[in-house]
């Protein structure tokens, strides 16, 4: 009897100790590639990811051994491919460096069972600056006047600036960048629309928020367009010959988030016509934008190459993001920033 019962204490024993071993196993989290250009991760990072993360443990591999560490993978940071994904059987999750996510929602992750995280609002404050940026320089003839300086030029009467107060924005996409659009545009006086799928309850930012299917009824109140949708295969090329002829006469076009959304000949025939004032691209389909293209040649044109994400502040968000992603994965938490991967954002 006595033997039975140390028998059943010592199983008792082994399957807790059993629990508490599990419960305390750390999530493998696989660092795909050593960060961007702009916000590299190194060792100091991964030491910090860690100690603020306790729940999981950061490999960084050597590219020669990285399927193998994919291998039993929980987690992994970074620009993931199908092979890759291919090679992490027991992969839960994937935080990709970037908020546009094309290059990941590819026929296998869309089919796993595999979350996927993106930076979808990370940038948004540095490109609504570049957005305004663009439309200041335009709106304010500062396209004309900073290259008379060269000249050392001290002409008044050949400038005709607009005044932003009072003017209409029409923004389609009032996501993360979208929205730090409206603040801006809203603190310069403007009434602004916006253009989502999702319903977005009125604010003092926002006047009023239509669907995508009806964003022809509300271009012809628009001074300004600006793009700050994703791309899906809904978005691709929503802003044609068609919805550049009903924007007003005089009005202006910026776009910063992925060229694919306008047709960028379309745009050079309304600039041509003189139908439209001028327009700010950080974004063109293809890009680069090839040389000899149109756009390249009209004075009214700011071209910027893909740059309005870029900013003193970005690298900050960025760790904090990681750092608490990474907390709640090791930790069982919900993640920041899903992605549907049907809709593609």
């Amino acid at each position: 009897m006595i033997t039975k019962k140390y028998g059943i204490l010592a199983v008792v024993a082994l399957l807790a100790c059993a629990l508490v071993a599990s419960a305390g196993e750390k999530k493998k989290v696989v660092l795909l590639g050593p960060g961007t250009y702009y916000n590299p991760i190194g060792a100091a990072e991964i030491k910090d990811f860690e100690a603020y993360a306790p729940g999981v443990r950061i490999v960084a591999p050597d590219p020669a051994h990285l399927m193998e560490e994919l291998a039993d993978a929980d987690g992994a940071l970074g620009q993931i491919t199908p092979e890759m994904l291919k090679a992490a059987k027991k992969l839960q999750w994937v935080q990709v460096f970037s908020a546009g996510v094309e290059p990941y929602v590819f026929p296998e992750m869309v089919s796993r069972q595999v979350t996927l995280t993106n930076c979808k609002i990370t940038q948004a404050p540095e490109i609504a600056d570049h957005a305004f940026a663009m439309l200041l320089s335009i709106t304010r003839e500062l396209y004309r006047i900073i290259p008379r300086r060269t000249q050392e030029e001290w002409t008044t009467r050949s400038y005709s600036p607009l005044e932003l107060r009072g003017k209409t924005a029409v923004i389609i996409g009032v996501g993360g960048i979208g929205t730090e659009i409206a603040v801006r545009a809203w603190a310069f006086g403007m009434k602004v629309i916006g253009v989502d799928p999702k319903d977005i309850s009125p604010t003092p930012m926002v006047a009023y928020t239509v669907r995508p299917d009806r964003l022809d009824e509300v271009l012809p109140e628009a001074d300004v367009v600006f793009v700050a949708a994703p791309h899906t295969r809904e978005s691709e090329k929503m802003v044609g010959a068609k919805q550049f002829s009903l924007i007003k006469k005089g009005g202006y076009f910026i776009c910063v988030s992925r060229g694919k959304l306008y047709d960028a000949m379309a745009l050079a025939q309304a600039l041509e016509s003189k139908h439209l004032a001028g327009a700010g691209l950080d974004v063109t389909d293809p890009e680069p934008l090839p040389k000899g293209h149109p756009l390249w040649k009209m004075e009214n044109v700011i071209i910027t190459p893909h740059i309005a994400g870029r900013s003193d502040g970005e690298r900050a968000r960025y760790l904090v993001l990681f750092r608490e992603n990474l907390r709640r994965f090791g930790a069982g938490e919900p993640l920041i920033y899903v992605v549907d991967k049907q809709k593609g954002y």
